[in-house]
């Protein structure tokens, strides 16, 4: 989830634990958690659009996500909580079909036998006998041997608070795998409240050690493995063909041939993250409540993906399949041609950015809250965004809550970025992943949620505490389009 699909990636939202406050009159210390809690989440993810970056800013962006994911908090003693979070996400894409796109076959019509099936009544069947051939295509949903994969994930953290409950600090280790890359996380953070726990301080510190396990495009794959050769591996026996649809003459001058003169692969395979972040929360009365946030967030490493495909405006195309659907390649009707990669995707091994936000909450009355939030984002690839949510809980009874919500999105366009087919050979940086492009979004949601502070409901000896189920609808003025379903359930463990 993958680049983007990682692009877009929508995350669970999890269940907060709240700090009781210490007796000041008597020697008995509140628990911060009195009980082992279980969670369990799930969400669904379902996208289609257009401008698939891995086949270099258009193709089929289609793509399905089922992520599971299991939450347990223990309290350890009546200071400390040791909370374990385990998941994993399985999809298929045709993003991740399409980086071999080539082993792609469709069944044609062979031949049409006829055969008599009764010879008493002279009865005849037609039996039609079908050829595989090769048919690579941007535009296939999703087929081939890596079409699916599993990305996993789990997460430990500790937190422990002070004898006032005015200090809590915590810490973290995360580890996830995918067939392509592997991270390590680990996080330190500090929360001190104020002015009898109506401000927060918050400050945290996290650091990525990510390493790439990359998986190219197989044309500039095979390309490097046979020494340049259009002659050997996958190549042998293959035809390519020019823009007019005409069969190249593999051993010919560098001008007529296709030649990725830029490609090469990784050398770096690190990819690091530094951040640090910085929060302030303010009860102002009874009803309002006010928080600002400010990151500082530093990646260095090799920040591009190498599954990511980019075309030259300045270089002729060449392709493989059947030469006569080259002039409908852009369209959804090309089922059988595709266009070799001219090189992928590079970015600078540095990036810089810079979030600041904040939330407003107002408790209107004892049915309507109003909760808000909106944040600004810069970064040093030429990015700046803004996103402004709004959600409405209404409480239509003491145990249930419907929640309608609305997101805006809107950002520039990186400075590295241009569509299929307009980024230059003589440039440095380049990429037509469509998250670095310029866009706006709209997300409508609506969801429900059950809540039971005593857990007076059991099921197999664990007290129900809540139920929470959100759908969004998600637009891109790109023409990605996408649904969400979250789930998430928790329960108590006497």
């Amino acid at each position: 989830m993958k680049a983007t699909y990682k692009l877009m990636i929508f995350a669970i939202l999890l269940s907060s634990v709240s700090f009781a406050q210490q007796n000041n009159t008597s020697t008995y210390k509140k628990r911060v958690l009195d009980n082992t809690e279980a969670e369990f989440l799930t969400s669904y993810y379902n996208q289609d659009g257009s401008n698939a970056s891995v086949t270099g800013g258009i193709g089929s962006e289609k793509l399905n996500d089922f992520t599971p994911t299991v939450v347990v908090s223990v309290p350890l003693n009546d200071d400390d909580v040791l909370t374990i979070d385990a998941g994993i996400s399985t999809y298929s894409s045709a993003s991740s079909s399409n980086l071999n796109p080539f082993d792609r076959t469709i069944k044609v019509p062979k031949s049409s036998t006829t055969v008599i099936t009764s010879a008493s009544k002279g009865t005849t069947k037609t039996i039609t006998k079908y050829a595989k051939v090769s048919s690579p295509t941007p535009w296939a949903a999703s087929s081939g041997a890596s079409r699916a994969d599993i990305w996993g994930n789990i997460t430990g953290s500790y937190a422990h608070s002070s004898n006032s409950r005015n200090t809590i600090w915590d810490a973290d280790l995360s580890l996830s795998h995918e067939f392509d890359y592997n991270s390590l996380g680990l996080g330190v953070g500090l929360t001190q409240l104020l002015n009898d726990k109506n401000t927060t301080l918050g400050l945290s510190a996290n650091v990525y050690l990510d390493k790439w396990n990359p998986k190219y495009p197989t044309e500039l794959h095979w390309y490097l493995l046979g020494n340049k050769s259009l002659n050997s591996n996958y190549f042998q026996g293959v035809p390519i063909y020019n823009q007019n649809g005409t069969e190249i003459d593999k051993t010919g001058n560098t001008t007529t041939v296709w030649n990725p003169l830029n490609y090469s692969f990784i050398q770096n395979t690190s990819r690091n993250s530094y951040s640090a972040s910085f929060s302030f929360s303010q009860i102002l009365n009874k009803n309002a409540q006010f928080s600002i946030f400010f990151d500082v967030v530093k990646q260095q490493g090799w920040l591009s993906n190498p599954m990511q495909r980019v075309y030259f405006g300045d270089v002729e195309n060449f392709y493989i399949g059947n030469p006569a659907t080259i002039p409908n390649y852009t369209s959804r009707s090309n089922n059988d041609v595709f266009q070799l990669a001219d090189d992928m995707e590079r970015l600078p091994s540095s990036r810089l950015k810079l979030p600041i936000g904040m939330n407003f909450n107002y408790y209107l009355n004892e049915t309507f809250v109003l909760r808000t939030y909106y944040r600004y984002y810069t970064d040093d690839w030429g990015i700046k965004s803004n996103t402004a949510n709004i959600e409405i809980p209404i409480k239509i009874s003491p145990k249930w809550t419907v929640y309608p919500s609305y997101r805006y999105y809107d950002q520039t366009a990186a400075d590295y970025f241009a569509p299929y087919e307009q980024n230059l050979s003589t440039s440095k940086y380049y990429t037509s992943d469509y998250d670095l492009s310029k866009f706006n979004s709209n997300q409508y949601g609506f969801g429900f949620g059950y809540t039971d502070v005593f857990a007076s409901w059991h099921l197999w000896g664990l007290g129900l505490k809540n139920i929470d189920l959100k759908y969004y609808n998600y637009k891109r003025s790109t023409g990605l389009n996408a649904s969400i379903i979250t789930a998430g359930i928790k329960f108590i463990l006497d």
